[in-house]
């Protein structure tokens, strides 16, 4: 199987990066980074796997972290760049050079409930049902192709935190399945 280089950049716990981590012989990639905008605690995690860790810190010239995102991800010369949970909008700069191989997972059934508060958007509209999306980045906010999405029922007296939790393992499945099936072929980066 080719070499199939994956960065992944993360904002939080890195549950979605362990996830494609453990399983990364089984479908064929090598995860040559991980990427975040600060210490996080997904960052202990890739020193216990192993994998390179970059920080690239927010700054207040968005156009400036932009264009060191940009450069960090260039340097790792990436297959794929997977956006696990990273709560920051990628920038005309990163979307230039790498547009077309940056995917992003989503705690919602896309287009309904773009955005941060995805979870609890959901449960405020009192819908029965929400899920997971693997959609490609755009310049918009979730506004990007819908790769592939999983459904997830809200049971009766569920809080912002059960339901997360719900999704956050439907999502990890369906993250690590739908990079096995861009390594396949099956979906094409453009």
């Amino acid at each position: 199987m080719p070499n199939f280089r994956v960065v992944v950049l993360a904002s939080g716990t890195g549950t979605l990066f362990t996830a494609l981590a453990k399983q990364a012989d089984q479908i064929g990639i090598e995860i040559v980074g991980l990427i975040t905008d600060a210490q996080v605690p997904a960052c202990e995690r890739a020193r216990e796997l192993g994998i390179p860790i970059t920080v690239v810190p927010l700054l207040e010239d968005r156009v400036k972290w932009d264009q060191n995102l940009a450069t960090e991800l260039s340097r790792l010369k990436p297959s794929l760049i997977v956006s696990a949970g990273f709560m920051k909008i990628l920038g005309p700069v990163v979307l230039r050079f790498h547009q077309g191989k940056v995917i992003n997972t989503h705690p919602a059934l896309l287009p309904n409930f773009p955005g941060a508060h995805a979870v609890r958007d959901a449960l405020a509209a009192g819908v029965t049902e929400t899920g997971t999306t693997i959609h490609f980045v755009d310049k918009g906010i979730d506004t990007g192709e819908v790769i592939a999405q999983t459904r997830v029922k809200v049971e009766p007296g569920d809080t912002k935190e059960s339901l997360h939790e719900r999704i956050k393992q439907a999502e990890r499945e369906l993250l690590v399945a739908t990079v096995k099936d861009i390594v396949q072929g099956k979906v094409t980066l453009r």
